[in-house]
């Protein structure tokens, strides 16, 4: 999903509307690049997407929601996994990632995949215990009050089907994301996230992620490390990603004029450079969690 962090000028306290609000402009608006970018989402994030899938249990017959499915490089996946008996919705805050998500199942041949408008936080509207096993590719980090998503997605899941979610793990360990953040928010003089504000680690300190699944009633719950590296041609080539993708950071940088925007993003370049070399290309250093839990 895309990065949503603060924006410049936030008020004292968190306001998860506002922040719900400026998540879905942001998909829309990141939603063309996003698609575009599938291929690399796919090399990078494949390891992580088939833990995942192993921990949920997506297998032949499967009944699969996929939550913030953006434009459904997994989605297809878990399709691929469930077969012709099988089935997966997707849902997403923005419509437009959605239609990218829909079109690529099409022309991938996949007649077993559904597209659905959805907060994340609202699958308690699905039908009670529909679904066989749920998934979520770098989007629980993202919702105000997770506690709430995780409740609606325990309610869609059967007895005994499984939830397994991607996030990042700590700043340390994605110096890729986390290095960008920092020259930004230094650059553009924002202060720091608001207490209770989500964020793209803010599940991946020790043993955090797994006490959030366990308070939310899921059993066996498991938390295992996968190794992410992303890897490009060079450091220009990961910076034309996050600008175009990463809509967050568009968002912090908002406030700055032409000039100072260009020259931050001289910056991260020259900073992300560090991860390139001649014979590997640009490598930055990516940890991702798979967590999983029973219904």
């Amino acid at each position: 999903m895309v990065e949503t962090l603060q924006a410049p000028n936030a008020a004292a306290t968190f306001d998860p509307d506002k922040f719900r609000a400026t998540t879905r402009t942001q998909w829309e608006a990141a939603a063309e690049a996003w698609d575009r970018w599938s291929p690399l989402l796919a090399r990078w994030l494949g390891p992580a997407t088939e833990a995942m899938m192993d921990a949920a249990g997506v297998g032949p017959g499967a009944r699969v929601l996929d939550i913030a499915a953006g434009a459904g490089e997994q989605t297809l996946v878990a399709a691929r996994r469930a077969g012709p008996a099988g089935y997966v919705l997707a849902t997403d805050i923005s419509p437009a990632i959605l239609r990218y998500a829909g079109a690529a199942a099409d022309k991938a041949g996949l007649a077993n995949v559904e597209t659905r408008e959805l907060d994340g936080e609202r699958h308690d509207l699905l039908e009670a215990a529909a679904f066989d096993a749920a998934i979520s590719r770098v989007g629980l980090i993202y919702f105000p009050d997770q506690q709430r998503a995780l409740a609606g997605i325990r309610h869609a899941l059967r007895p005994g089907g499984r939830f397994a979610a991607v996030v990042y793990s700590t700043p340390e360990m994605n110096p890729f994301f986390a290095l960008p953040v920092g020259i930004i928010r230094r650059r553009a003089q924002l202060p720091p996230p608001l207490p209770g504000q989500p964020g793209p680690f803010s599940l991946g300190g020790e043993g955090v992620l797994a006490r959030a699944l366990e308070q939310a009633g899921l059993r066996d719950v498991q938390v295992q490390k996968v190794d992410s590296p992303l890897r490009l041609p060079t450091a220009a080539a990961c910076v034309q990603f996050e600008r175009e993708s990463f809509g967050a950071l568009l968002q912090m940088m908002s406030g700055m004029g032409d000039d100072d925007r260009a020259a931050t993003w001289d910056e991260i370049e020259s900073t992300l450079s560090r991860f390139e070399t001649p014979e590997a290309g640009f490598v930055g250093p990516c940890e991702m969690l798979v967590g999983s839990g029973t219904r």
